[in-house]
């Protein structure tokens, strides 16, 4: 078993020729809960869906999990990887609820052919209780807030029994006062689980607080990473924010 969870190793992805990551190297331990954080544009979600295998590398070697995203069992491995997006619209109208959209992660573990059974249905029971949601469980999703629909969102990632969770900007779109509250979910779900989580995030303020280790991107390149108290200095992220292409990190 490899001693990372996830392993990049001089990673590179361009589309239609245009760079979109550059030169990528990154471990992440076993349990590790890493934020990354970055301007918008600097390729945050992209590093995501190489390491969940959505997004093939032009260059570099990628292991998630001791294993190769984009050998023939790549979509075994996605299995185990839970990702939890930004909030997007859902049209009222949408009959599917909310215990129905959390049953949908447990197809991936059991395959087209077979049914849903009672254990299936007792870890969404159980992904649901963790979220704070069970009340709502035959709820329409498109009749709920966004904070909600996060909670639900967590729910279904939760009930894929994942070991690692990718997080991309999960509080954007949603209130202000309900951002804290996401925010808390995931440490909390981090700590209990045991589990691998990475963080995206471009706004410093909805960075977890757990988050020991910090990789800040900026133009497609790990700019700089290590400690969280030492990438959170101030000269530091002005530097990383700073308009000027050429500004380089301190230190």
């Amino acid at each position: 078993m490899s001693d990372t969870a996830v392993t990049l190793e001089n990673v590179a992805v361009a589309v239609h020729h245009t760079p979109i990551l550059r030169d990528i190297s990154l471990a992440v331990a076993h349990g590790a809960f890493v934020g990354i954080l970055g301007p918008n544009g600097a390729g945050k979600t992209t590093l995501l869906n190489v390491i969940n295998g959505l997004t093939r590398p032009s260059a570099g070697r990628v292991e998630v999990l001791g294993r190769r995203p984009f050998a023939w069992a790549g979509h075994r491995l996605r299995t185990e990887i839970g990702c939890v997006a930004q909030a997007e619209p859902v049209d009222r109208r949408l009959p599917i609820t909310v215990r129905e959209t959390v049953l949908v992660a447990r197809y991936g573990r059991l395959g087209w052919l077979r049914r849903p059974g009672p254990d299936d249905h007792a870890r969404v029971n159980d992904a649901l209780a963790a979220v704070g949601m069970d009340h709502l469980a035959d709820r329409p999703l498109g009749q709920l807030s966004g904070g909600e629909y996060q909670r639900v969102a967590i729910a279904r990632a939760l009930a894929q029994e994942p070991r690692i969770f990718l997080f991309d900007e999960p509080t954007a779109s949603i209130d202000p006062r309900v951002q804290s509250e996401i925010v808390a979910l995931v440490e909390q779900i981090h700590a209990a689980r045991g589990v691998t989580s990475l963080y995206v995030t471009h706004d410093l303020a909805t960075l977890p607080q757990t988050c020991e280790t910090v990789v800040l991107l900026r133009e497609g390149r790990v700019w700089a990473s290590g400690p969280r108290a030492a990438m959170l200095e101030e000269a530091r992220l002005a530097a990383l924010y700073a308009r000027t292409p050429a500004a380089e990190a301190p230190g």
